[in-house]
């Protein structure tokens, strides 16, 4: 695609996404839906600008300011997540001038507001809590989130699929604390590799990884993944459990339940047993009633803990939603 019509697709991209009337990467699906005809690498800078927008909005409105044209073409310039040479040959001599300044700009410069790019409603919870932390938690939330990848421990060792990984070209070191992680830079084609097909990697956070670990469920025992959703965790405590035993998978809603079913099913795993519930009273709960070994649930929230996946949240979200 041309610089100056990716440009365009940018800013009409980041003009839906300002609205807020729906989550950020539901409007980016439908407007990929809507433009066929983009290839992955320009999918992949339309999502990265929009979502670069969302994570400093305040600064770059700041900067926005001081630029010309309309509002949404100054804001995914600056939140353009390209070359800069590709970028500067979609813009005007103005406007380059304009970025330079704006590049130029020492961050120790800045309000505050404008290098947490965070509602005040929030800012003053968080600085409460994590006092001098709270400067590294803002720089990690200004960057994009790496991409995870958990090993199905139960069909593959992570050292085998590590370097599966390196002779397709896609680095991937060990995370930091969950043994069965793998995290890898940039966002390569996973569903194209037969690690993927087969089912030997999962996409999933390593904190996910962690709250799976804790569980501790083991060979043989009954356990049960309240608020399953599309089994991220769920697929991994089978996997921890060996296929052994007895593992439900709990949700009111059938339609998340649907999305496990393709993952389970190259996953390898036969002991999950996904049902759809009406509610916590539910007569399939009763029945298991004393019988159950380890429970974990994961329930709806705010998702405030989502920021750096999802910016779109600090702005969508207030005071009265994040603590209903």
């Amino acid at each position: 695609m041309h610089p100056k019509a990716l440009l365009e697709a940018c800013a009409d991209l980041v003009a839906q996404v300002l609205k807020f009337d729906h989550p950020a990467d539901a409007i980016v699906s439908r407007y990929f839906r809507e433009h066929r005809s983009l290839g992955p690498r320009e999918r992949a800078t339309l999502a990265e600008t929009a979502y670069a927008v969302l994570r400093r909005k305040l600064l770059f409105e700041h900067f926005a300011g001081s630029g010309s044209g309309a509002r949404e073409r100054r804001l995914a310039i600056l939140g353009f997540a390209g070359p800069r040479d590709f970028l500067k040959s979609a813009l005007s001599e103005q406007e380059k001038a304009w970025l330079d300044q704006c590049d130029a700009a020492d961050p120790a410069t800045l309000s505050e507001r404008h290098r947490h790019n965070m509602p005040e409603w929030l800012v003053e919870p968080l600085k409460a809590q994590l006092g001098d932390r709270f400067w590294a938690l803002v720089d990690a939330l200004n960057h994009p989130a790496g991409l995870d990848l958990r090993v199905n421990t139960f069909t593959d060792k992570r050292e085998d699929v590590q370097q599966e990984l390196k002779l397709a070209g896609i680095a991937a070191r060990a995370t930091p604390y969950s043994p069965w992680g793998l995290r890898v830079d940039g966002k390569p084609a996973l569903t194209k590799l037969d690690a993927f097909a087969r089912g030997a990697i999962e996409v999933q956070d390593e904190g996910s990884q962690l709250l799976a670990l804790l569980t501790d469920a083991r060979r043989g025992q009954m356990v049960v993944d309240f608020c399953a959703g599309a089994g991220g965790k769920t697929l991994a405590l089978g996997a921890a459990m060996r296929n052994t035993g007895r593992l439900y998978a709990f949700d009111v809603s059938a339609h998340r339940l649907d999305n496990l079913k393709p993952r389970l099913a190259r996953s390898k795993l036969s002991n999950v047993h996904p049902a759809a519930i009406a509610h916590e009273r539910d007569e399939r709960i009763k029945r298991l009633a004393g019988k159950i070994d380890r429970v974990i649930v994961d329930a709806p929230c705010s998702g405030l803990g989502t920021l750096r996946r999802n910016p779109d949240l600090k702005w969508r979200q207030s005071p009265r939603l994040s603590s209903s």
